[in-house]
Parts: structure tokens; sequence; C-alpha cells
């Protein structure tokens, strides 16, 4: 479970996360929603314990930065940035060693197979596309089993067969209690298994909505995304757009 509580980041006097809270529970989807800009890839970064940030964030009942955290988090960036003289293969072994993971290598072997890297294990990381860099991200970042898995537009570069893995591949994360936490402006992406959705602008968290509420009401997840922000934009920038 994720506990996110007066997140704060300040660059100078630019507030990218302007005192967020919200809590996303075992084996729920949930959706950072918002326009580029908003503060969703500055809240995901905070999270994964890689900015420094005021608020608290725990993971598991743990502070993000300890290492009971960090041993259950799994991240993938928006910018793949594999080693670049590491092959795929020893990639995954650099993540078994580093997390003391046992019995890793048959597990590694299927995530490589359905990222479609088998005949890529020997390729170094600087040898590959950024879709083939994208799907070694995800290879590390799922291998180490995580409790939370926080995706920074994950979608993004990777083909139609990928795309398709890693939509089961979240099913299946979510039907064991994984907890999981997307970052996207890509809204198609996430349709059809988000369970809880956070609207962010200007750094701050405009609404927070649950699947069921959303269908009951009759509206969609982009519906509900533009009702939000168009509302929430500036006169002035409302009537340039016209």
């Amino acid at each position: 479970m994720l506990n996110v509580s007066h997140l704060t980041k300040k660059y100078n006097r630019f507030k990218a996360n302007d005192n967020i809270s919200f809590i996303v529970n075992e084996g729920e989807i949930a959706v950072l929603a918002g326009p580029n800009g908003a503060g969703k890839s500055t809240a995901i970064k905070c999270i994964a314990g890689l900015l420094r940030f005021d608020g608290e964030i725990e993971i598991c009942g743990f502070n993000n930065k300890s290492l009971e955290a960090k041993r259950v988090l799994g991240y993938i960036p928006e910018i793949p940035a594999p080693f670049e003289l590491l092959t795929v293969w020893e990639h995954m072994e650099f993540i078994a060693r580093a997390y003391r993971l046992e019995n890793w290598k048959e597990r590694a072997e299927e995530l490589v197979r359905r990222m479609e890297l088998t005949d890529k294990k020997d390729k170094l990381g600087k040898e590959l596309s950024k879709g083939m860099q994208q799907k070694i991200s995800i290879c590390c970042a799922l291998l180490i089993e995580p409790k939370l898995v926080l995706f920074d537009e994950p979608f993004v570069g990777l083909d139609p067969h990928a795309i398709k893995e890693l939509k089961a591949m979240l099913f299946e994360m979510k039907e064991k209690g994984v907890t999981i936490i997307i970052s996207t402006h890509m809204l198609d992406s996430v349709e059809e298994f988000w369970d809880k959705v956070f609207i962010m602008m200007d750094g701050r968290i405009e609404a927070e909505r649950e699947r069921k509420a959303v269908e009951k009401s009759g509206e969609n997840l982009e519906e509900l995304f533009f009702s939000i922000t168009e509302k929430n934009r500036p006169e002035k920038e409302q009537e340039a757009s016209s």
C-alpha cells in the first residue's frame, strides 16, 4: 500500500508538487493523469526516492527511502537509462545480485521472452532502440516481484505486442495484490483497467475518482479528465485556444 501525505516539492520558488496527499491500496491500479507540466513525473520520482521533498511517503508501512521500502519497489522511468556496456541478460543478473534474489533465472527468462528480448540477450544496452531499452526497464523492475510498481508513461515507445504483454502483466500483478501507479496523459492506454484516478494540474490534485463512481455517473475517464482540466484552465488560456 502507498500513502502519500502532504507531498511538496519546490524548485527554488516554483512548487512542482503542492501539498498533495493520496492513498492507493493493495491490488489497486491508480492513474496520475494531467497535462504536461502538471507535476506527475515529479510525484513519481519523489515516491521512488529520487528527489528530496517535504511531507511523508510510506510504502507498505515503511518510509519510502528506507531499505525495506526499496526492496519492494519497482520503478520504470519515462526515459529508460540502461547501462550502456551491460547486455540485456547482464542487466537481469545485476538486479538479481543487487537484490540478492534466489532462483531468479526462470523468472528472468520469462520476462525477457514476454518482452521479445530473447534474441537480444547478448546485445549491449547502448545498441538497443529506445523501445528495447524500455523493455529492459520493465524486466528489471518486475524481476524482483515488487509490491509497489511505479510506471511513468510506460507505453511510450513500445510496439503493439509489448503493450499487449505489459497490460496482461498489469492484470496479473493486480490479481496478486500488487499496488500499481501509472503516470500518463495517454488515457486510452489505461481505460480498460484503472481503479482510481488522480487528476493533477499545476502541481495539485484537482480531483480524485474511483472507477465505480465514474461509470455510475455515465462518464468515461477521458470525459472526466477534460471536464476537470478545462474547468481549471486560466480564462485567457481557454480564450486563446478557442
